[in-house]
């Protein structure tokens, strides 16, 4: 059964790491909480043609098979954990031959999402190799939910959003409001901006009655408005929300604001490749600092197949 004929999943990637098991711990209560299946998978990287050069066969073979027998027993012990601390939770894992991205990306549907966990993202040799969450989160037709190393602490019962008024953001703040609909969490939706310096002459002219700063808080008062009225429906009315706007960069108030959150909601443009990699986004500036798990949107995230 693919992707598109199973009903929605929680698709987390394991490998035996400190990191990963927060993302495993993460992944079964946003599986029970949502009401859908986990499946936990395991990639083991192993090289499909191997060349002249890569020792004898014996060798390669004994190396494949402590491989596999290792992914398995993770696999074992990690859907133990999943059933024993979710009883009703319909748990499957995935051993597969390719590395960790690639698994998660075969296994990943619309409607579904994928959990990772977070190996020091703020490392620029990391953005430039392709880290398992940066790579994953540029590419998957889902949303992308990257957690720190720390297992996650007590629920806070907020959910923070970064919304910019555009369609990315737009994907963000629907899925915030879908996940704290299942956790029972508030939302709190973050909008900043920055001065231009020197001033912009055209900006001045169109706010001659307003100082600057007058004039950037307002129109962020529009756009976050504006945001919540395209998005807000009889569905997720019910849930409580918030707005904080400020002037700040865009990284910096939505980690001061979800410093303490459940989760905190980026929306992601898909600015592919290593030049947007290494020059920064607000998404992968987030990915980097936060010590709180961070959801991304890609860009197809929304689509249905």
């Amino acid at each position: 059964m693919n992707a598109q004929e199973r009903p929605s999943a929680v698709i987390v990637g394991v490998d035996g790491s400190p990191v990963a098991r927060a993302a495993l711990v993460w992944a079964v209560d946003a599986a029970a909480r949502l009401g859908r299946r986990l499946r936990i998978v395991h990639g083991l990287g192993l090289p499909l043609v191997t060349g002249t050069f890569a020792g004898p066969a014996s060798e390669r073979f004994r190396s494949g098979d402590a491989a596999r027998e290792a992914g398995h027993a993770l696999l074992v012990e990690s859907a133990e954990y999943a059933r024993s601390t979710r009883s009703d939770l319909h748990v499957a894992t995935v051993l597969a031959p390719e590395d960790a991205p690639e698994v998660l990306l075969d296994e990943a549907g619309h409607g579904d999402v994928i959990v990772v966990g977070s190996r020091g993202l703020g490392a620029v040799r990391a953005i430039v190799l392709g880290s398992v969450s940066l790579r994953t989160s540029s590419r998957a037709p889902c949303p992308v939910v990257v957690v720190p190393g720390a297992e996650p602490g007590p629920r806070r019962g907020r959910v923070v959003v970064g919304v910019d008024g555009s369609e990315s953001s737009r994907r963000a703040l629907r899925f915030a409001l879908d996940h704290a609909l299942a956790t029972d969490a508030e939302v709190v939706v973050v909008n900043s901006w920055e001065v231009p310096l020197p001033e912009d002459p055209a900006a001045l002219a169109a706010g001659a009655q307003l100082s600057h700063e007058e004039m950037f808080d307002r129109q962020s008062e529009e756009v976050v408005a504006g945001v919540l009225a395209e998005v807000i429906d009889d569905r997720n009315q019910a849930v409580e929300i918030s707005a904080v706007r400020m002037q700040a960069d865009p990284v910096d108030a939505l980690l001061e604001a979800g410093g303490d959150a459940d989760l905190i909601v980026v929306g992601s443009r898909g600015r592919g490749g290593v030049r947007g990699l290494v020059l920064g986004s607000t998404s992968q500036g987030v990915l980097a600092r936060a010590r709180v798990p961070v959801a991304v949107l890609p860009p197809h995230s929304e689509e249905t197949d």
